[in-house]
């Protein structure tokens, strides 16, 4: 099966609330796939930046990496995505413009209730790096 790599970030603010989106009907965290010749660290934050609008990100840490199969419409297979995921911080403006061409509809800081409601619908990869973050 072919894997695709992919990066993101656990995105907190100056309130320690955490950024989600909304897209295709689920609760996700920003990511998006490593171009050719780029480091794993720049196409997280290159990415986070893409979905959300938010400029200005200081890149953490590793948190962890995910994985999760997939059907990939552009290549017409089935393929594993590896997602590397790491801890970010929302250094200056925490304003969002959702990227409506990769289907984002909402942008939130989620304070620690708000999170938990929007684990109920989101995917189990999604819900395991969150769980993590919370471990640290």
């Amino acid at each position: 099966m072919k894997k695709i790599i992919a990066a993101g970030g656990l995105v907190t603010n100056k309130n320690n609330e955490l950024l989600m989106i909304f897209r295709r009907g689920k609760w996700d965290l920003p990511k998006g796939k490593l171009d050719e010749g780029e480091t794993i660290e720049a196409c997280a934050v290159r990415e986070v930046e893409e979905e959300t609008g938010i400029k200005d990100l200081e890149l953490g840490a590793l948190l962890g990496i995910t994985y999760h199969e997939y059907f990939d419409q552009y290549v017409n297979e089935n393929v594993i995505k590896e997602s590397h995921w790491y801890l970010m911080k929302a250094a200056g403006s925490t304003a969002t413009t959702p990227q409506t061409e990769e289907d984002i509809e909402q942008i939130i800081w989620a304070d620690e209730k708000t999170v938990n409601e929007c684990l109920i619908n989101t995917y189990s990869n999604i819900d395991e790096i969150i769980k993590k973050f919370r471990q640290q």
